[in-house]
């Protein structure tokens, strides 16, 4: 019980530092600059230049309905930390935009930004929560097209609010330098979270095949093959989940699998290239 208490503990301290990074992007560098970095947070941006709600409150407000259809999908387990984690990006965002931007040069405020952005969203991914919005979007379109993938689903929402920031402020340096904070963002968390091509190759044996599945597909956004296996000993069927994980997400899998069931069985090996979606593109030329 303790060692689970050190645990969590340790996770909402990285939830918070991870709030107070991501606020610091926007509050310092961003907003400040007129660059809407995509997703609801740059809608929140646009929308403060029509009213004089501050940018923090109007991206807690457009994700009420959409943390309440998370938590319709996904269940408190899922939510409660990203409800967590959107009520202190919400604090710090206000509390930080009194002290203005850092930089007024737009190349380095979208790159700095950026790169911040995307630091904290991989904090915040690694500890299993989300910060919220588009995130969320996300995961539900994917729960119904799974056969959409999900850098093309931020690409198109990004792009919408890039666009949209073009009319607003009327300027297409501004919409140019926020597509450059999007890209620093993604190449930034995608370092982070996913490092080298190494991965982890895991065969999970459990009485509780469904659960460790779903809460993979909900929690991690990745597929596993089922594959029918039978009991030497007992001869009884058996479904085993080979699982493919980025090594920086194998912690998470091994959670899941002793959260549902202690006695599963788990073989782990490397596997030094992986080519599919989320991977390699197996049609594309070696290096």
């Amino acid at each position: 019980m303790e060692k689970e208490v050190v645990k969590r503990v340790k996770r909402y301290i990285i939830l918070t530092a991870a709030a107070v990074i991501y606020a610091a992007a926007i509050s310092l560098f961003l907003d400040p600059n007129n660059i809407a970095p995509g997703g609801v947070t740059g809608i929140s941006i646009l929308v403060n230049r029509f009213t004089a709600i501050p940018t923090g409150t109007i991206n807690l407000l457009i994700n009420i309905p959409i943390v309440v259809l998370g938590l319709w999908k996904f269940g408190w387990r899922f939510i409660f930390s990203t409800m967590y984690e959107l009520a202190l990006i919400t604090v710090f965002i206000n509390a930080f935009a009194s002290r203005g931007a850092v930089t007024d040069d737009l190349l380095i405020a979208s790159v700095i930004g950026g790169a911040l952005i995307g630091v904290a969203l991989a904090l915040v991914f690694r500890a299993g929560a989300t910060t919220g919005g588009i995130d969320i979007v996300v995961k539900v379109v994917r729960t119904k097209r799974r056969h959409i993938k999900t850098n093309i689903l931020f690409l198109v929402f990004d792009s919408m609010v890039i666009l949209a920031s073009w009319i607003v402020f009327r300027d297409l340096t501004v919409a140019f330098y926020a597509g450059i904070a999007v890209v620093t963002d993604s190449i930034v968390m995608d370092k982070i979270l996913y490092g080298s091509d190494e991965a982890k190759l895991t065969y999970i044996i459990s009485s509780k095949p469904a659960q460790v599945k779903q809460r993979i597909f909900d929690e991690l956004d990745i597929t596993a093959t089922i594959i029918t296996a039978r009991g030497a000993y007992t001869n009884e069927p058996k479904e085993l989940l080979m699982v493919v994980t980025r090594k920086q997400m194998y912690p998470r899998l091994e959670e899941i699998v002793k959260d549902e069931d202690t006695s599963a069985f788990m073989i782990v090996s490397s596997a030094s290239e992986i080519f599919g979606e989320g991977y390699k593109d197996i049609t594309g030329d070696k290096v």
